[in-house]
């Protein structure tokens, strides 16, 4: 994809996030890799409703920034993600407000933080990792997710919201979306004893879908 193709589509499904409420304000962040290897970066402070495509934050491959605005005071997290992963294209971060509420909930669990509901959620996202509160742009974020040693395409920061890496910023994207709809389903039936998939159920999407699970 051209550069110029990709600008567009960073703030086109930026701000389709934005509308249909999946974080606010100047919240949030987005990056993408280049074809020479290079990031776009959301610049910090700048709304996803009002993206410039000519002003996103552009880094060399040594991670120098080249052109553009201030980027993203996360990106710690960013990079952590592109440096353990080396099939990540694009890296999206929301405020979004059911995932954040769920990681406030007393028995959130840090390794499965999401509870087994629907295929979906498996097939896009695998386990995601709850992370411990951390002051917004602390670069322990990165640290955390460097952790992980490339093991999970998803965490999510107690109390601020989720991380997600995809091969590219659609997929991201698609799988930001996924982890917050689980976390929206898992407060609806929050004290209901609903029928979550089995173990077994969840060993057949894994293996039918080649799902990255185990780690």
């Amino acid at each position: 994809m051209s550069e110029s193709h990709l600008r567009e589509q960073i703030c086109t499904l930026a701000k389709s996030l934005f509308d249909r409420g999946l974080t606010h304000g100047s919240t949030g962040n987005i990056s993408a890799r280049t074809e020479d290897g290079g990031l776009l970066v959301s610049p910090t402070g700048t709304s996803f409703g009002r993206l410039d495509p000519g002003r996103l934050s552009r880094f060399d491959t040594t991670g120098n920034l080249i052109d553009g605005d201030k980027p993203t005071k996360e990106m710690p997290l960013h990079t952590a993600f592109y440096d353990t992963r080396s099939a990540a294209g694009a890296v999206v971060h929301l405020h979004s407000c059911h995932s954040v509420a769920w990681s406030m909930m007393p028995d959130a669990n840090e390794d499965d933080f999401l509870p087994p509901l629907t295929p979906y959620g498996i097939m896009k996202l695998g386990r995601v990792k709850l992370l411990p509160f951390f002051l917004p742009g602390d670069p322990s974020m990165g640290e955390a997710v460097r952790g992980l040693a490339g093991k999970r395409s998803a965490v999510m920061l107690a109390n601020h919201g989720p991380v997600v890496a995809g091969k590219d910023v659609e997929a991201a994207c698609n799988a930001v979306e996924e982890l917050e709809n689980t976390a929206r389903l898992a407060i609806i039936m929050r004290g209901i004893n609903a029928n979550v998939l089995t173990q077994e159920q969840v060993r057949t999407v894994v293996a039918k879908f080649d799902v990255e699970w185990d780690a």
